[in-house]
């Protein structure tokens, strides 16, 4: 391909499609990739998408997702990938509209061209916007300065003038020409039905994606606020469609944007769930059975169900102060603060000298979450919609960080099975030490990398809020006085789990694997649960997967040096089943969830994972 005729603006865009294609693992460049390229290089562009009410971000992942993998033909362009047969057709259509105008090929040209397409994904997001494409063209000249004209016609090719009968007539064509000429229609006939199954293709994904979004904002009640006086006009014009008031009044304002979560019209105020209310009761009751000395099982049972109202307005409390971030960041503190309960109960359970359960818990919570909570989110997910998609390069990193977490296992128990004496006990937490270490400093990078370097990459749906969103302050209170509760629920917990494993026959191992797990993630297993219902499954997964390699590569390596400073030491030994348990979760895990697509059935597997696991564990 020639650029020579190409502006600025044009080889800014080119250039940025190219490395756009590049990134999504692409081999040619296609119209989507070239109008990617424009919306994220052109200042124009920017204006223009604010102007008309369309999301910048949430176009360029349109744009993004909207262009099929296809095999190039021909060399590849001197510039770098090819330009496949549409985007070739877009730019030839953006050179003839600078052409008749006498200027080079520009920014603004080829948005020319594509607002003349009646299809594809930009047309697809102009509808979804309740924009009409007329008045993106007027708001595009108007920003471009460019005189309306229509895009000038593709140059005809000349009608031939009926051929004369020479005097001598040309030979017969051959056989071989016969069939040569033959073979060329017949490969133009397959090149147009190719086409036409890519276009057919692309049509069944636009309308997929349509389905989702619409099943999305139903399950959400996320409909777009209508003003009063253009409900009475939709009310005088019942039956006549959606845009024809618009198509009479040209001047009337354009149809609302949906807005994201958290920017909806205000809503009745809205309560927590009543169970959560209920169990509060609980808080009392287990500080007064604890003081009167209650059977043990009473004690415990009673603090396990004060600790799940406790973690449940943590989570809430944490889902407002997230409520201005992207999925990374809202997964992040959802993650953080309900590792917080695990957290206080292990450093409670440590001082207390229960060093094996504390290990137990550490291998249950990663456990819970990319079995347990991960296949309940899926499950939730997939009965909403037959395909959940999400973001592979989360889901890749967060698997790479698994797999990290299960070497830091695997070489404390070779260094342990080498040298089983007692002798080697020292060097055993000196190794385990170094261990956490490492981990705490690929956690910082892993933060760099999400939230600054690469964030662009984790980017998704806003984070939700129920009801009316809660200031700052109030978020704070909560999330404070819910962590002291905690912290006493957890003291008394931890002081009726001798009396209870013995009195029920229970191992520490079970408690550690299966039910202290369960009762400290409790505020992420609903969070994840509840925006899995809703169709945002980047967040949910990055709430589980978040979850799980922030207390392989945070709390345990603080609560290694926690057991340093309250004089209970603390290895990273783990016993062979539980680094066995945890090597075939992170694959089964990595397998599921590597190609960015899912469905309701593949979290049924996961529970089945952990069923399994919890069965064993009861034997142990």
């Amino acid at each position: 391909m020639n650029d020579s005729q190409l502006g600025p603006g044009a080889e800014r865009a080119l250039a940025r499609a190219r490395e756009e294609a590049a990134r999504l693992g692409h081999d040619v460049v296609g119209a989507e990739h070239l109008l990617l390229g424009v919306l994220l290089s052109s200042d124009l562009a920017g204006q223009l998408v604010g102007t008309l009410g369309i999301d910048r971000e949430r176009a360029a992942e349109r744009l993004a997702s909207g262009q099929r993998r296809v095999r190039p033909r021909g060399e590849p362009a001197e510039g770098g990938l090819p330009l496949s047969s549409h985007a070739r057709r877009l730019l030839d259509a953006a050179r003839r509209d600078a052409a008749a105008r006498g200027t080079s090929v520009e920014d603004a040209h080829l948005l020319v061209a594509a607002f003349a397409e009646p299809r594809g994904t930009l047309a697809s997001i102009l509808h979804d916007a309740g924009v009409p494409a007329d008045r993106a063209r007027a708001a595009l000249f108007e920003a471009s300065g460019l005189a309306p004209t229509e895009p000038a016609p593709a140059p005809e090719r000349p009608e031939r003038p009926e051929p004369k009968e020479p005097a001598d007539a040309p030979p017969a064509p051959t056989p071989e020409e016969v069939a040569a000429r033959e073979a060329a229609r017949e490969q133009a006939r397959a090149e147009r039905e190719r086409r036409r199954e890519e276009q057919r293709e692309r049509q069944k994904e636009r309308e997929r994606q349509r389905a989702e979004r619409m099943a999305a904002r139903k399950a959400q009640g996320t409909e777009a606020p209508v003003a009063p006086e253009r409900a009475a006009k939709a009310r005088d014009t019942a039956g006549e469609g959606r845009r024809g008031r618009r198509d009479e009044a040209p001047e009337a304002a354009p149809a609302p944007k949906v807005p994201s979560v958290g920017k909806l019209a205000p809503k009745p105020k809205q309560r927590g769930p009543v169970w959560r209310y209920l169990l509060l009761a609980f808080v009392p009751a287990s500080i007064a059975l604890s003081a009167m000395h209650a059977a043990p099982i009473l004690v415990f049972l009673s603090a396990c169900l004060a600790v799940l109202p406790l973690a449940g307005f943590m989570g809430e409390a944490t889902e407002h102060l997230a409520h201005r971030t992207g999925p990374t960041v809202g997964g992040l503190l959802n993650a953080t603060f309900g590792n917080a309960a695990e957290l206080i109960i292990a450093v409670v359970a440590l001082r207390a000298g229960l060093v094996e359960l504390v290990k137990a818990s550490i291998t249950g919570s990663i456990l819970g979450n990319l079995l347990l909570i991960m296949g309940l989110s899926l499950v939730a997910g997939g009965l909403r919609v037959p395909d959940l998609r999400f973001n592979r390069t989360a889901a890749g990193m967060s698997a790479a960080m698994l797999a990290l977490a299960v070497v830091s296992l695997v070489l404390p128990a070779i260094f342990h099975a080498a040298h089983p004496e007692p002798a080697a006990a020292a060097s055993e937490r000196l190794l385990s030490e170094g261990v956490g270490i490492v981990l705490l400093v690929t956690y910082a990078f892993s933060l760099l990398f999400t939230l600054r370097t690469h964030k662009r990459l984790f980017g998704g749906e806003p984070h939700p809020t129920e009801g009316p969103v809660w200031g700052p302050l109030k978020a704070v209170a909560v999330l404070a006085l819910a962590t002291v509760g905690v912290a006493v629920e957890s003291e008394i917990l931890v002081h009726a789990t001798e009396q209870v494993t013995a009195t029920l026959g229970l191992s520490q191992a079970f408690l550690g694997l299966i039910v202290i797990p369960i009762i400290g993630n409790a505020a992420e297993h609903a969070a994840a649960i509840m925006v899995a219902r809703k169709g945002q499954m980047d967040l949910s997964l990055q709430i589980a997967l978040g979850s799980s390699t922030q207390i392989a590569l945070l709390v345990a390596p603080l609560l290694v040096f926690a057991g340093v400073l309250l004089g209970q030491p603390m290895n990273l030994v783990f016993s062979p089943f539980e680094v066995a348990v945890l090597a075939l979760a992170t694959g089964v895990a990595t397998v599921i969830t590597l190609d960015g697509e899912s469905h309701w059935f593949e979290g049924v597997q996961l529970l089945a994972v952990y069923a399994m696991v919890g069965v064993a564990a009861w034997f142990i």
